[in-house]
């Protein structure tokens, strides 16, 4: 990871709080729970998107059983599933920091119920970008990383110029914009992309999701929401 962002200077203007967005958090909290009190490998691989077993099967039809599968999961269904499963704390804890810091402003432009539509368009659009991509892959793909490049690159459209605290290397604190900040972790997914491939990180989901949230926001957004606002944020 780059950095980590900690807290935006962006106060919500059209709701009073973001219950979509800790709701989210509050899911995939209980599931990582759940995952870790015994859930067990082969139940996990039943809700983990496979690219080879799902392009095998018709959306929502059948299910491509793979070795590890111990449930009967249609294949479409974990175009959404995926997205609530991590691999560990980790994982867990920084796809939930970015959506905790830039998520309540993205509810904020287009309201609760758009912006869950919005959230699980862009994971579900990351999930088959990375199928297309790798379409012989056996890994199971995890983690709400799709879904949460979706609302980093419609926070960057929104909101370039707000100001972001972040721990740069993990332990120095700065402000800066959220153009830098966003701009330089966009920068990474397609560098590491090139580098690494698809090796550890599913970096297709990543661009999947980013170009969905990029195209989303500029129809799902409320009416009046300007795009690249020129505030700085604040009260």
């Amino acid at each position: 990871m780059v950095f980590i962002p900690l807290s935006d200077d962006n106060p919500l203007r059209s709701i009073r709080f973001q219950w979509m967005t800790v709701s989210l958090i509050v899911v995939n909290v209980l599931v990582f729970v759940w995952q870790s009190a015994g859930m067990g490998e082969a139940v996990a691989a039943s809700f983990a998107l496979i690219p080879s077993e799902l392009v095998q099967v018709k959306i929502f039809g059948g299910a491509a059983h793979g070795p590890m599968d111990a449930l009967a999961v249609p294949e479409g269904y974990t175009l959404i599933t995926y997205m609530f499963l991590h691999a560990n704390i980790i994982h867990l804890a920084s796809n939930m920091l970015f959506l905790w810091v830039f998520g309540d402003n993205i509810e904020d432009a287009m309201g609760h119920v758009r912006f869950i539509m919005f959230y699980l368009m862009c994971g579900i659009f990351a999930a088959v970008l990375h199928s297309w991509m790798m379409p012989t892959s056996e890994l199971p793909l995890i983690g709400a990383s799709g879904a949460v490049a979706g609302v980093i690159s419609a926070y960057l459209i929104l909101h370039p110029k707000v100001k972001v605290w972040i721990l740069a290397l993990w332990r120095i604190p700065i402000k800066i914009t959220a153009a830098w900040a966003l701009g330089i972790w966009i920068a990474a997914q397609f560098v590491n992309l090139l580098i690494e491939g698809e090796e550890n990180v599913a970096w297709w989901a990543h661009v999947g999701g980013l170009a969905a949230g990029a195209v989303l926001i500029l129809f799902m957004r409320r009416r009046g929401v300007v795009l690249f606002d020129k505030t700085r944020g604040g009260a």
